[in-house]
């Protein structure tokens, strides 16, 4: 039930979103939140408190019902959604490169920080348009928090 519900938001709010002709970057300006964060709460992969929900619903000049605020501060099911790796190119792309790189990255972030893990609660993720002369690049940026594992 809590899913469907989260379902329905999302359709509800990607609606108002083409019909007000905005990008998750104009919303994250009016919620004062990342673009990606905004993004997650829309695609109920994140929750907002009440103010930021309704901001969201604001941001898009949005007629959706009341209950979408409600359902905007639902607790996520995190990535319940696709439970193997996608098809799209653009998602499979991102789970080929920690398959493709992931053992040099985590190598690496040993060798800088120790035994440890970096977090995906104290986490930040944005997403950037480098100019390039041979064609635009997509940078991606994770920062999280470093946790360190306890010696027992």
């Amino acid at each position: 039930m809590r899913q469907k519900r989260r379902d329905r938001a999302r359709e509800r709010l990607l609606a108002a979103k083409r019909d007000a002709d905005v990008t998750y970057q104009n919303i994250a300006e009016t919620v004062g939140q990342n673009e990606v964060w905004v993004a997650a709460v829309i695609f109920g992969e994140a929750s907002a408190d009440e103010a930021q929900a309704r901001a969201i619903v604001e941001a898009l000049d949005s007629q959706a019902p009341v209950e979408t605020i409600d359902d905007l501060q639902l607790a996520p099911r995190k990535g319940d959604d696709q439970p193997t790796i996608p098809s799209d190119p653009m998602l499979y792309r991102l789970y080929e490169i920690p398959h493709v790189y992931g053992d040099a990255i985590k190598e690496i972030v040993h060798e800088e920080f120790g035994d440890g893990i970096m977090s995906a609660i104290d986490f930040s993720c944005h997403v950037d348009r480098v100019t390039d002369a041979e064609g635009d690049r997509v940078k991606i940026t994770y920062e999280g928090k470093f946790l360190p594992y306890k010696r027992w």
